[in-house]
């Protein structure tokens, strides 16, 4: 098979859905390995043990759509349009409520001690004291945030240097910010996951 035209390939990125981060047009075009720990399982794990929980800037809910046993109140926020019509028609046939808020605002629009768990997979610019203020006494913060230095080599293919964004989303600095709250900090664990991308559409 020859080689797709550059502009074929941007064409075919840029009218891509991908709502609900639904990413499945990129198999065999771009691969991405996942942490050692298996976030999914571990997650489910914890949602089975409480009896609510609030999972933030959860996309399309693909990832607690996939837990079997739901606590009695399940909560998630989305900011992005999109995500939240997706999450409303995946879970709320769970019973599962979905809360659209304003993209890239921390702030949660419950009241103090409302849950027993909150989550993230990937938050977008995740607010400690929030978080901090929505948690039950004893309550938990269970998340695996995007790290430092993510895909910066392509990032800097493209943009050039970068020296001032590297240090952001740093763990050290997260898990500071989360002490600062009130939080403490049982576990911290890190991984470095390879990416590869076979065409310029994949990177778009």
């Amino acid at each position: 098979m020859g080689m797709r035209a550059y502009e074929d390939l941007v064409a075919e990125a840029e009218a891509a859905d991908v709502s609900g981060w639904g990413f499945d047009w990129l198999d065999g075009r771009a691969t991405e390995a996942r942490p050692p720990w298996g976030y999914v399982r571990l997650l489910a794990e914890r949602l089975s043990e409480v009896q609510s929980a609030l999972d933030i800037d959860t996309g399309g809910g693909e990832v607690v759509a996939e837990a079997p046993v739901l606590p009695t109140r399940m909560v998630v926020t989305e900011g992005w349009p999109p995500n939240a019509e997706r999450a409303r028609m995946l879970l709320g046939p769970r019973g599962v409520e979905v809360v659209k808020v304003e993209a890239g605002d921390g702030l949660l629009p419950f009241p103090d001690q409302s849950f027993e768990l909150v989550t993230s997979r990937h938050p977008v610019r995740p607010d400690w004291d929030e978080i901090r203020r929505v948690l039950m006494p004893g309550g938990h913060y269970f998340a695996q945030h995007v790290g430092p230095e993510s895909a910066f080599e392509l990032i800097e293919f493209f943009l050039g240097p970068l020296a001032d964004a590297r240090g952001g989303r740093h763990p050290d600095r997260e898990a500071a910010g989360a002490e600062r709250a009130g939080l403490v900090v049982e576990s911290l664990q890190q991984a470095r996951c390879r990416m590869e991308f076979y065409d310029v559409g994949a990177i778009m």
